[in-house]
């Protein structure tokens, strides 16, 4: 059994804290780019460029950051920030939703596409490759700053988070970079190889659908729910009733759209 002691604080520039979560961010960004350049040179993608790339980034951070933080409001706190709207815009505070933060991450891409005359299911079928990446290390962040933290267990790898209480939980933000992050990295890449896959629109966008949602859903089952949300219906958490929709989609857009839609590079 351990007891968390990790500080989410790496060093101090005079006010400025950086922190790991947002080393997580960067890591995952500058990674992302250098992994996507690698599967268009491997693959002879003529989807994207460096110089697409770099704007196509840029554009996806302001989507994840915005989405993100209205999605943990609208989603998790509503009520909270309705009389503290100003908090809103407090993200150094923490707060981010990953199902805000792929509506968000989703649009810039749309946007994108639309303004380059590009394949919208194209650019989300390479991204979608790397998007585990940012998953695993933000996950792995979430474990450094002791939140999103597990139910109470029994099992030998539990863990102590001291500030939710001297009792031993699931280290469930590992399970989530384990089966979201590196679990995920590997099916996909492997399923890109495969002609099913790369040669239709959608279909490796709706496999990683399919991968988080039902990586999400089984964790969920592990993970401490909100304490100002809790179950609903008492049975369900807010993440597993966010996912199923996801897992709708990625069905639909590995099984039924991928015929519609043939790449010719």
């Amino acid at each position: 059994m351990y007891i968390h002691n990790l500080e989410p604080i790496i060093f101090n520039l005079g006010p400025i804290a950086i922190r790991w979560y947002s080393m997580a961010y960067i890591a995952s960004f500058i990674l992302g780019f250098y992994y996507i350049m690698f599967l268009v040179r491997k693959f002879s993608l003529k989807i994207t460029d460096k110089k697409d790339l770099e704007d196509l980034i840029f554009n996806i951070i302001c989507g994840i950051i915005i989405g993100g933080r209205l999605g943990y409001v609208i989603f998790y706190n509503l009520d909270y920030y309705f009389f503290n709207f100003i908090e809103v815009f407090y993200i150094w505070q923490g707060g981010m939703s990953f199902h805000g933060g792929l509506i968000g991450f989703t649009l810039a891409v749309l946007y994108h596409a639309q303004k380059k005359q590009k394949s919208f299911l194209q650019y989300m079928d390479i991204l979608s490759l790397a998007v585990p990446i940012g998953l695993f290390f933000g996950r792995i962040a979430n474990f450094i700053n002791g939140e999103l933290y597990g139910r109470a267990t029994e099992v030998k790898w539990a863990v102590i988070f001291p500030h939710a209480g001297m009792i031993a939980r699931h280290p469930s933000q590992l399970y989530e970079a384990f089966l979201e992050g590196l679990f995920s990295f590997f099916i996909l890449y492997l399923a890109y190889k495969k002609p099913f896959f790369r040669l239709s629109y959608g279909r490796v966008t709706g496999l990683f659908l399919l991968l988080y949602s039902m990586s999400r859903i089984i964790i969920e089952c592990f993970r401490e729910p909100d304490s100002h949300i809790g179950y609903l219906s008492d049975i369900f958490t807010m993440g597993q009733i966010l996912s199923l929709p996801m897992l709708i989609l990625g069905f639909y857009l590995v099984f039924y759209n991928g015929k519609y839609s043939k790449q010719k590079n």
